[in-house]
């Protein structure tokens, strides 16, 4: 009792609690003096003048009727609004309370007291009326007057808002009434020629997209706010390649969800970002079959702490698996993810686990332990210099580690095996594509086997010992009944991972330059992290084994166009504040990347977004049984590393290498090596 005495005495009155309150006070007061103005009026003015048999009853009615009008403003919601920003539906309340209320004055005091004169219902309904919009109303307009002002006084922005929808008024409104900017809107931007000469808030809209130019130079504008978030991916992408042919600071308003939430303000702007130039709408899919899926499942992710495997931890742990398993390396990531987790889902069945997946008996010791039912693999070295430098590794990590935690997967009830895989495994130049290669073709080898009923033929790999000989009883047992399916998907570049050609641009433009590109005609797919992690995870339910999907990411985007945007969006000018130097393609890296071999076919999926490539027919016996000979080889560092992989995928070419490149969506045949 003591404790909630305690709450009760603590309590205080919220700001809009006060300013209701004394809006009721002064509301009591208006009531009283409106009617007695128009009594006061219907006579001259002269009080002197009201006959007692008008003033009585005004005097015994009035407190009570102001007692009513109280509850019925209360009822139109008159006390609940944000006057600062009052606008029509303020009005309107305010109009519909008065209304109410001036016509309960009429009826009561009529039938109860008497009939008064018309001039003192009709006047008295209006100065009520009047004298209840002053101090809602006259809030917004004194912001106003005082803003304009500030805005006179104060440096900053001169606005275009291109957009003269609901969100650019909005955005509008929140310039004009907050106290936090300072930045002045002088013109609007609308593709509707409806709109054009007409004014909103006395802003005036200009013209479509193709005044930006002129308008930016007419109106002196140095800041221009993009107020489109329902426009297309391509419609924004044309209006900010306008925008960058101007000096003016460009931000936008994200996504059409903010304008429904009513999160629309100048706050809620932000700067244009590299996704908003890819000139394509987000990929949405459905994730209704991964729910069901991973639903109530043990879900092991490697690689758990990179881009994308982060990632796809975050999606996994957001679909209600039974137990997430996020198997590293690198300890520092692992711990940052599990941070991140923990707190985004306390009531999450979480594993951290540190290990390498080149260790076999570190891979059976925890199979075996946790029997995960699905695992996503995406523990690889991917960075291609690095990997041109270091080609043992490539095929220690990539391509062995996949064999290892494949094998371990299949002969401990894994239910099903997804290798996150690269588009840079199409016609490889480098050793890392060629490893990735390599990896699919291994999840090609272990479907095959495991459904010719030949699991036992696949050769256990180990560097050691084998304490984690799978056939320990030499009885085969282990083999039978092996259900596991082996599936790859096949992606480009991810935006903002970790050593991606982004926050490398970035950081060259912050230190002044120079932006360094290796070749002006070098193209990539782009996707963002989330968009090729949601497609990953439903290319995953789709599988029935052996398949290598294929994600469609769109078309393909010019780096040099993509730095020279960059460049612009952070207010500089390529060529001139920022330099671009073209420094030429590195070892093993190509103009053009592919997201199918030549070779392969395409077959359609549940979803128009997801592929499945046909898979190249190979001799799985010969490839298996050279696997062992290629790890002895890569343990003990052999120079000839190249050579072995080459006889062993075939469209490996590690120079002068034909590659297959796109053009205007066509698949077109050319010779690129690194000399061109």
């Amino acid at each position: 009792m003591s404790q909630q005495f305690k709450r009760t005495r603590n309590r205080r009155l919220e700001h809009w609690q006060k300013i209701a309150l004394c809006l009721i006070i002064y509301d009591f007061i208006a009531v009283h003096c409106s009617y007695f103005i128009a009594l006061w009026m219907r006579f001259d003015l002269v009080y002197s003048a009201i006959p007692k048999g008008y003033l009585d009853p005004y005097k015994h009615f009035i407190t009570i009727y102001a007692v009513i009008a109280i509850l019925v403003f209360a009822f139109c919601r008159m006390y609940r609004g944000m006057w600062r920003y009052a606008s029509f539906t303020e009005l309107f309340n305010t109009s519909m309370g008065s209304i109410m209320a001036s016509g309960l004055h009429l009826i009561f005091i009529t039938l109860c007291f008497r009939r008064m004169p018309i001039s003192y219902y009709l006047w008295g309904s209006l100065a009520q009326f009047v004298l209840l919009l002053i101090p809602r109303f006259g809030y917004r307009v004194f912001g106003s007057l005082r803003k304009a002002l500030q805005s006179s006084s104060e440096a900053g922005g001169r606005v275009m808002i291109i957009g003269a929808g609901s969100s650019g008024q909005m955005i509008l409104r929140d310039m004009i009434t907050s106290d936090k900017v300072h930045d002045k809107p002088v013109c609007f931007i609308d593709d509707n020629p409806n709109k054009w000469g007409r004014y909103i808030e006395r802003v005036p809209i200009v013209g479509g997209r193709e005044d930006i130019l002129s308008a930016v130079a007419k109106y002196n504008v140095n800041k221009i706010f993009l107020a489109l978030p329902s426009a297309s991916a391509a419609a924004k992408k044309d209006i900010i390649n306008i925008c960058n042919e101007t000096s003016c600071e460009i931000k936008i308003l994200p996504a059409m969800y903010q304008f429904v939430l009513g999160q629309v303000s100048v706050s809620a702007m932000k700067d244009v970002s590299v996704e908003d130039l890819l000139g394509r709408d987000p990929i949405k899919a459905d994730m209704t079959q991964v729910f069901e899926f991973i639903h109530g499942k043990t879900v092991m992710v490697t690689g758990g702490g990179g881009s994308i495997g982060s990632e796809l931890c975050r999606q996994v742990a957001a679909h209600d698996p039974k137990q997430l398993i996020i198997f590293d390396v690198y300890e520092n990531n692992a711990y940052s993810i599990q941070l991140e987790l923990k707190h985004a889902y306390p009531d999450l069945d979480l594993v951290v686990l540190i290990g390498s997946v080149r260790d076999s008996r570190r891979m059976f010791q925890v199979f075996d332990e946790y029997r995960p039912q699905i695992v996503y693999h995406a523990a690889a070295h991917k960075h291609v210099p690095l990997m041109e430098d270091s080609p043992n590794e490539s095929i220690k990590n990539n391509a062995i580690g996949t064999y290892k935690t494949a094998y371990a997967a299949m002969v401990h009830g894994c239910e099903r095996f997804v290798l996150i895989s690269t588009d840079k495994a199409v016609n490889p130049t480098n050793i890392m594509g060629a490893s990735k290669r390599l990896c699919e073709m291994i999840i090609q080898s272990f479907d095959a086997k495991i459904k010719a009923g030949k699991a036992d033929e696949i050769p256990q790999l180990f560097t050691h010992s084998g304490v984690e000989n799978a056939d320990k009883d030499g009885t085969g047992t282990v083999f039978q009944d092996i259900k596991t399916e082996f599936v790859a998907v096949r992606f480009g570049n991810v935006l903002g991972s970790n050593g991606s050609v982004i926050p490398i641009f970035k950081k060259q433009i912050e230190e002044g330059g120079p932006v360094t590109v290796t070749h002006p005609d070098i193209i990539r797919y782009f996707m963002t992290i989330p968009e090729a992690v949601s497609l990953v995870m439903l290319a995953g339910t789709y599988a029935h084994g052996g398949e290598i999907f294929v994600l469609d990411m769109g078309s393909p985007v010019k780096i040099d166009t993509l730095a020279r945007n960059l460049i612009k969006l952070s207010g500089f000018k390529p060529d001139e504040d920022i330099k671009i130097e073209y420094t030429g393609l590195r070892p093993g890296e190509k103009l053009y990347e592919e997201k199918l071999m030549a070779e392969e076919g395409l077959r359609q999926t549940k979803s128009k977004l997801i592929h499945i490539g046909m898979p190249i027919p190979f001799d799985t016996d010969e490839f298996l049984s050279k696997l062992r000979g290629l790890m002895e080889a890569a343990y003990d560092n052999k120079e000839n590393i190249r050579d072995r992989v080459a006889a062993m995928v075939s469209t490996y070419h590690p120079e002068n290498a034909p590659i297959t490149i796109v053009k205007d969506n066509k698949y077109v045949a050319m010779v690129q090596g690194e000399d061109n």
